[in-house]
């Protein structure tokens, strides 16, 4: 119970934090791009040294290899289709954002589902892999949810309302959790297998496709190796625990 409760309160944290930051003070670059590239690197390591190498043990090959490709096709089709704020510090991805505040939700909200999906398969397999995945996807909420607020906040004129909206897709990510967790951790160990390397492509995708342009590697070439390096540090270090 201890470790389910850590589980939903790091649901919660990352994007609820990122919110109020946004709202009262947007942090220097500096802190922003070195979160953005702690967080890409925490997210692959996670995927290539506990989900993928899992998946491997409890379901064959050619499963593990469709599941991941499989899953890194799904974001993608979710990222072209679905309207939401780029984390690149709040510039408007898609000109439709400004029109449509329920568009921009709906966005934000379904891409929250497959990163509860993420945290409830790691834990329906073990609590330890679970809690390093909801931490790994906590720390890149914040900067995500502080590049989001804002300019939400710029079409609700209101920052309680901004608030509650953005605090309430966190809703969806739960619900991502129990289909992975509840649904899944007594079903067949192939299904369990695959189902944690679809997580796997998840997370890549995002962190390849969002956290690392983001982080503007090129510009801050020692803050992302230090951030990047430190990533994968922590991911080792609860492997160990």
């Amino acid at each position: 119970m201890n470790d389910l409760l850590i589980i939903l309160l790091l649901i919660f944290f990352g994007q609820t934090l990122g919110s109020l930051i946004g709202l009262a003070k947007k942090p220097s670059k500096i802190i922003l791009h070195g979160a953005m590239s702690f967080a890409a690197s925490m997210m692959i390591a996670i995927s290539f040294i506990q989900l993928i190498p899992e998946g491997l043990e409890i379901a064959p090959l050619y499963i593990i290899v469709i599941s991941f490709f499989a899953g890194i096709g799904i974001m993608m089709i979710v990222d072209r289709t679905l309207p939401h704020i780029n984390p690149e510090f709040l510039k408007k991805e898609k000109p439709s954002v400004k029109k449509s505040v329920t568009m921009l939700v709906i966005g934000i909200a379904l891409h929250n589902l497959p990163e509860g999906l993420a945290i409830g398969v790691g834990f329906a397999l073990a609590s330890e892999l679970g809690i390093a995945i909801a931490l790994g996807i906590a720390i890149q909420d914040i900067p995500e949810n502080i590049a989001t607020i804002v300019p939400l906040y710029a079409l609700t004129k209101k920052k309680g309302k901004s608030f509650a909206i953005l605090v309430t897709t966190v809703l969806f990510e739960v619900v991502g959790f129990i289909l992975g967790f509840f649904i899944l951790k007594d079903t067949s160990s192939h299904l369990l297998g695959a189902s944690l390397v679809l997580a796997a492509g998840f997370m890549v995708y995002i962190s390849v496709e969002e956290l690392l342009p983001a982080a503007q590697i090129k510009k801050y070439p020692k803050l992302a190796i230090i951030s990047m390096i430190l990533g994968v540090a922590c991911v080792v270090l609860t492997s160990l625990i």
